[in-house]
């Protein structure tokens, strides 16, 4: 395993909503970088990175998982409205509404108050304070179960770690949360099964 840590990779969601300085160029040194050292697959746990896949993908020499739509296998197909938690670049950039959309569910993006919950949560994960990521990540989850949506996916590597501490009360709530870094590890060593690699 290789691990392309790009740590000079400008902000993904200023780049998306306030056409900031593109990750693009740092993004496609990174998979330079793995075709250089002839990787035989690359997978992205950045889920707003998954805004330039198309433009990744056309100059990698391997396949690119997309987290999206892996996430999206994990979904139980009797359900119909999907949660879609994650940063505001995310969201804006559609690429996780397009994928649920063109596997039959509906998706069901955090009103502009639980968006700013959100952006809470993951403000406080990165500063180490996880319990007061998990009371907001919570608010957010109980405006989604007023809805009617119990599935929500967690498109955002800090959101998995707010929901930890609160598992055991989400469980209770009927809440299904799809881990979509989670969800990524399982496809790619199911890939690696699947060529033997393993």
């Amino acid at each position: 395993m290789l691990v392309a840590s790009l740590t000079q990779t400008p902000d993904r969601s200023t780049a998306i909503i306030n056409k900031g300085q593109s990750p693009l160029p740092a993004l496609l040194q990174g998979v330079a970088l793995l075709n250089r050292n002839k990787v035989d697959l690359i997978v992205v746990p950045c889920n707003s990175a998954h805004h330039w896949i198309d433009a990744m993908r056309a100059a990698s020499a391997a396949p690119i998982l997309h987290i999206a739509q892996t996430s999206i296998a994990a979904i139980d197909s009797r359900v119909e409205r999907v949660g879609l938690l994650a940063t505001g670049g995310t969201l804006v950039s559609g690429f996780y509404q397009r994928a649920l959309k063109e596997s039959g569910f509906e998706p069901s993006d955090p009103h502009p108050e639980s968006q700013t919950d959100v952006a809470e949560c993951i403000r406080q994960v990165k500063a180490g304070k996880v319990d007061d990521a998990s009371v907001a990540l919570l608010r957010v989850l109980s405006r989604f179960m007023e809805e009617g949506v119990t599935t929500v996916i967690m498109g955002c590597t800090e959101i998995p770690l707010a929901a930890a501490p609160i598992k055991g009360h989400v469980h209770k709530m009927g809440l299904n949360l799809i881990d979509s870094t989670l969800e990524l590890a399982k496809a790619t060593l199911a890939y690696a099964f699947e060529h033997r690699w393993l």
